[in-house]
């Protein structure tokens, strides 16, 4: 087994559903001959020829219509945006269509295509290449959202998003496309999907995150450690639907909550998961639920961009103000 990093995880996830399964099918914007912008795709159209990895015009509306058509007639097609800010144009197909065709057709027919995304910031990228957008899609039911934050996740969170019967939006944090290596057997097994990930068990304060923020979310749980406070640290993963009982458990011991995201704070996924909290494990938090996320303007350009970005030292301040309530 080798050590590879998230985009080889990608890379390795999509060979390996591609040999097991015919009908799964990638395509995208030069994910063909050039292997995609990030190179996720490397290798597939040479391992598996031109009518299985397939290179598209630049029409991300066509790209989505064509995952639809696909999914709903037996295929499994797997579609690259070439960014994240790429995707609104696939609004109409993926909320109209894919996320409502198995209501519309009482299960008739479902809907297994996954729309993968390079997401997040922190690459110094221009603008419609930054945005955190989970919460866009997250709003929709029907369709699932998924954010890897390691090469294991990646690898088995996709397996599971292929192999899905309804739609996935799989985003993929590219700051940490090659922060890390871990060593990943290619087994074919999947990762659970609706599930949180506990990365550190901890007794004084539950840290939620995902995605990139994960890196410095586990980095404030070591500074804090340092100071002798336990951080319990929550990877959510699947930001649709959130997998509330996991995250709820750990503030029933710990009694206190921050939230961690890049994207901006208004009505961002940590509003949801606050409100939940809020809902159902009130009698059981010691202080108020902090948030920590980026700002609610756009993503900056890169001289500002890590200004922009949740740190360390930011999470850290949170952590401590939550933890001196009385």
């Amino acid at each position: 087994m080798a050590e590879i990093t998230l985009v080889e995880a990608v890379t390795m996830a999509l060979a390996h559903e591609m040999e097991q399964d015919p009908t799964v099918v990638v395509f995208g914007e030069d994910v063909g001959v050039n292997g995609g912008v990030f190179r996720a795709t490397a290798g597939l159209q040479k391992q598996f020829g031109d009518e299985r990895v397939i290179d598209t015009p630049l029409a991300e509306v066509m790209i989505a219509g064509m995952c639809v058509g696909m999914a709903a007639q037996g295929m499994k097609p797997v579609a690259e945006a070439q960014f994240e800010g790429f995707m609104y144009p696939m609004v109409d197909h993926l909320v109209n269509h894919a996320a409502r065709l198995r209501h519309r057709t009482r299960g008739r027919l479902t809907c297994p295509m996954v729309v993968r995304a390079p997401w997040g910031g922190g690459i110094h990228a221009p603008e419609h290449h930054s945005d955190s957008n989970e919460a866009t899609w997250a709003h929709f039911p029907g369709m699932r959202t998924v954010i890897p934050s390691s090469p294991s996740r990646a690898y088995g969170l996709l397996l599971a998003a292929i192999r899905d019967p309804d739609p996935v939006v799989f985003l993929e944090p590219k700051r940490i496309y090659r922060w890390q290596k871990e060593t990943v057997e290619d087994s074919g097994e999947e990762l659970p999907l609706d599930v949180c990930f506990v990365l550190r068990d901890g007794t004084d304060i539950t840290l939620v995150t995902w995605g990139a923020m994960v890196k410095e979310t586990m980095e404030a749980a070591q500074a804090l450690a340092e100071q002798g406070i336990s951080a319990e640290v929550i990877d959510v993963a699947t930001v649709a639907p959130i997998d509330m009982d996991t995250i709820i458990e750990s503030v029933e011991k710990t009694g206190r909550c921050v939230i961690v995201h890049e994207a901006p704070k208004h009505c961002g996924v940590g509003a949801e998961i606050a409100a939940s909290l809020a809902d159902n494990a009130i009698w059981h938090l010691k202080a108020p639920i902090k948030r920590v996320t980026g700002y609610d303007t756009v993503m900056p350009l890169y001289r500002n961009e890590m200004n922009y970005m949740p740190s360390c030292k930011r999470i850290v301040h949170a952590a401590e103000q939550v933890l001196r309530f009385e």
